[in-house]
């Protein structure tokens, strides 16, 4: 018995989502020193751009900040964004399926600040 496979190219395919336009839609932006949940706020498409400082640190060495995102359907951690020491600053992305969101602040020493921007794609 022989067997035999072969391929065949497709018709074009549709644009990777790398070569599409990504438009940043603000959601929020919060800032404070010490822990905090921040209210819930709804993303259509679950890709979320995290923008984020720490500053101020009170006792050098000590500074902390840690920032998950959240469900806020059921509660539980959806992605870990930020997980730093001292004075920093960078980008963080959460992808997930659409959904209602809720970003938890763990912080000690440390002043901070960040703003979730939503991706919407157009072509």
């Amino acid at each position: 018995m022989m067997t035999t496979f072969g391929c065949r190219a497709r018709a074009e395919d549709p644009k990777p989502p790398a070569a599409r336009n990504v438009v940043w839609h603000k959601l929020g932006s919060w800032s404070g020193h010490g822990s905090r949940q921040t209210e819930s706020f709804t993303s259509d498409t679950g890709a979320l751009r995290i923008q984020w400082e720490t500053t101020h640190e009170s006792a050098p060495g000590q500074g902390r900040f840690h920032l998950t995102a959240h469900s806020a359907i059921s509660g539980r951690i959806l992605q870990e964004v930020v997980d730093t020491k001292g004075a920093a600053s960078g980008t963080g992305y959460v992808q997930q399926d659409p959904h209602v969101f809720y970003m938890v602040i763990e912080s000690e020493n440390v002043d901070w600040a960040f703003t979730v921007d939503e991706a919407t794609v157009y072509r």
